[in-house]
């Protein structure tokens, strides 16, 4: 299995390389400061709006684990654009790391966190941003994807539990009415997703808050 992790060097990406190289796949940094990474894998050192079909048709999976910086979130969806353009018509699965913005309340589907923020909250363009470029994948011709939303509180330094679960699309809290997920544990769901795909869908991984 051949793996492409973009932004591997992040702090989601870097956990996801961490969990693809312990499951014993094929992997590659995607990445534009090589030096930031701290094990020695190979490399495509690109921006990501300058990947080409030819720099990822090799891949079985790509991961996009971008992250738009604060007052450049509208890169979320633009972003998630060039990569569904680049990968059409590809045999390529793309997994996306999305955000909890698109997660719906409940089941009836009505209302989604996003619908929860005030526009004037310091989240809100992150969130929107978000939530917009899940929408416009979805209108993507003939691309293979996977977006995988996390719990509403995403922890960078919280430790692996192996206790997560992986769930539609829908916003799941624990027993103390907690929605967290560590991004070791959201890591690791995401190889598990690989081993057991789930193609052109919304998912989400929660873990509970009692282990973090």
């Amino acid at each position: 299995m051949k793996i492409g992790i973009i932004g591997a060097t992040g702090h989601v990406g870097s956990h996801l390389l961490k969990a693809a190289l312990a499951e014993n796949y094929d992997v590659t940094a995607i990445v534009r400061s090589p030096d930031k990474l701290s094990v020695s894998v190979p490399v495509i050192k690109k921006d990501l709006f300058d990947l080409t079909t030819a720099d990822l048709n090799n891949f079985d999976v790509v991961i996009d684990a971008f992250n738009a910086p604060r007052g450049k979130e509208e890169l979320h969806k633009s972003s998630l654009v060039h990569l569904a353009n680049i990968l059409s018509g590809t045999p390529v699965w793309l997994i996306v790391v999305g955000g909890a913005s698109s997660l719906y309340l409940s089941a009836e589907r009505t209302k989604r966190l996003l619908d929860t923020i005030p526009e004037n909250s310091p989240i809100h363009p992150t969130a929107a941003n978000m939530a917009q470029s899940l929408a416009a994948l979805k209108e993507m011709p003939d691309v293979i994807w996977t977006y995988v939303s996390p719990a509403a509180n995403f922890i960078y330094d919280a430790p692996y539990t192996g206790k997560y679960q992986i769930n539609k699309d829908i916003l799941q809290k624990d027993m103390a009415g907690k929605s967290e997920v560590s991004m070791a544990d959201y890591a690791k769901g995401v190889m598990d997703l690989i081993e057991t795909p789930q193609k052109n869908v919304h998912i989400s991984i929660a873990g509970n808050s009692e282990n973090y």
